[in-house]
């Protein structure tokens, strides 16, 4: 209970460590900052859609260094980022200076104003501003203000980065060094990575899923395939994925992704050379692999139409 309250009062109580004043509704889900590496700790969502487990779905980072901590994803409501940061405060008191977005999805970006309010800057790949400046945004907020109330409310709200990062290029915490890698539009509108080189860890965001169905936002599959493959290049020991456990073989660990898209860029190409239609093309589909996976029953069929749609407009414009 003491340790508890001591984490409650570091988080509301002085500007002058960069804690945030705010007081975001309780939430009671099962959060634990596991330690990957000398620097690194990750923090594990459930498998599954977006509105289990009160949203907590998707993982976020945190990296420690000699004066300062970064946070790679914000997670899914700001309940969910306050609920992280007492758990940073319970490693170290240092402060918040950095977030890494590893793409714009309402499951990793609703935490940013709490991290905002710690003075943290922002930064996320280019193209991200197609998402929060687009009306599937809004529509989005408002959608989990009714299906994740009260961690997400009338004064949650879409926190722009503030700034967009365009290219690979190097990035100094303190001490540390990382690669921030970028891969445009594949996961998502557009997606980064990043590698800490000191502790050998690769931070992929939603590029890599394991244990539930991939969700398919961006409209370059073939692209995200392509990237998959250049992260197996990076000599990562640790590889920390966007949704499901750490892994230490990126080959193996990223297989469930991967497949997945195969078939899916494969079978929907086909159909479209065969001029089929997608109720046809979905049915042909031999999907008994993925289909007991958390989130098949919601994604797939959205994941499959999206290729599908894709493989058309491809098709036509040739």
């Amino acid at each position: 209970m003491k340790r508890q309250l001591f984490a409650f009062i570091l988080f509301i109580a002085s500007p002058c460590l960069g804690m945030a004043a705010t007081v975001y509704p309780a939430i009671d889900v099962q959060m634990t900052l596991e330690k990957v590496s000398e620097h690194v700790y990750y923090v594990q969502g459930k498998a599954g859609i977006a509105t289990d487990n009160k949203g907590f779905i998707s993982n976020a980072a945190v990296v420690i260094s000699t004066n300062s901590v970064l946070v790679f994803d914000a997670l899914g409501s700001p309940s969910l980022a306050a609920k992280l940061v007492e758990q940073i405060r319970q490693l170290t008191a240092k402060p918040i200076t950095t977030v890494f977005i590893s793409h714009y999805h309402a499951d990793h970006i609703y935490g940013l104003q709490v991290l905002k309010e710690q003075g943290a800057t922002i930064y996320a790949p280019k193209g991200a501003e197609r998402y929060y400046n687009s009306e599937f945004s809004d529509a989005r907020l408002n959608e989990r203000r009714k299906s994740l109330s009260p961690w997400i409310n009338k004064d949650t709200r879409v926190v722009k980065p503030d700034q967009l990062l365009e290219g690979d290029q190097e990035f100094k915490l303190d001490d540390l060094t990382m690669d921030v890698i970028q891969f445009g539009s594949a996961h998502s509108d557009s997606d980064l990575a990043l590698y800490i080189k000191q502790d050998d860890v690769l931070l992929s965001g939603d590029l890599i899923f394991t244990g539930r169905i991939p969700f398919v936002g961006g409209n370059e599959i073939e692209n995200w395939i392509a990237k998959i493959d250049y992260l197996a290049k990076i000599p990562a020991k640790q590889i920390v994925p966007g949704h499901g456990g750490v892994f230490t073989s990126l080959e193996q660990g990223a297989d469930l992704t991967r497949s997945y898209l195969i078939l899916l860029r494969d079978s929907m190409n086909a159909a479209v050379d065969d001029l089929m239609s997608f109720e046809d093309a979905y049915s042909a589909v031999d999907w008994r692999r993925f289909h007991k996976l958390p989130a098949f029953e919601r994604a797939n069929r959205g994941n499959a139409y999206r290729v599908f749609l894709a493989s058309e407009a491809k098709s036509l414009s040739k």
